[in-house]
């Protein structure tokens, strides 16, 4: 078996173009577990992803889900559109979490090719992201940009 085919086909560098906009296939509901074991297994103490006595009387009204959790799924699910062919994820920016996200709630992500080009190396290029994170209700809870080093077809699509 080739390296090649154990990837999508449409997804390497030069399949991307900017403006181009992409709503990734899977969605997720963010279960209980997940939220409490992540924030856990981070240290993540604050007693409104815990405690839903106290978040009673809190303006959200129960319990909230771990910003960082909620970072993680929505790039997750733009990951097998906008990471399998990487050779390294170069950064994160502009974070923004926009909404509050709940135990429950499902989470949809899109993306948008913000900028396409070269690298210094013949065998990649540097594609910048916006992902987009959204709720089952359509309100926009995420908002942040990523840049990955993506492998040329070129060069790695017939190994």
């Amino acid at each position: 078996m080739k390296l090649g085919q154990l990837t999508e086909r449409d997804n390497y560098f030069e399949d991307f173009t900017v403006g181009e906009v992409i709503k990734h296939v899977r969605s997720k509901t963010l279960e209980p577990l997940e939220q409490v074991l992540i924030t856990n297994l981070v240290m993540n103490t604050a007693s409104g992803h815990f405690d839903e006595e106290v978040m009673k009387s809190h303006p959200a009204g129960r319990r909230l889900s771990f910003g960082g959790v909620n970072i993680s799924m929505f790039i997750g699910l733009a990951s097998q559109d906008t990471a399998e062919n990487a050779i390294a994820e170069i950064g994160m920016d502009k974070i923004r979490l926009q909404g509050p996200v709940f135990h429950g709630d499902t989470l949809t992500a899109y993306t948008e090719v913000l900028e396409v080009q070269p690298a210094d190396r013949d065998d990649a290029g540097i594609v910048r992201f916006k992902h987009y994170g959204t709720k089952q209700d359509g309100g926009i809870v995420f908002e942040g940009e990523r840049t990955v080093l993506m492998k040329r077809r070129s060069h790695w699509g017939e190994r």
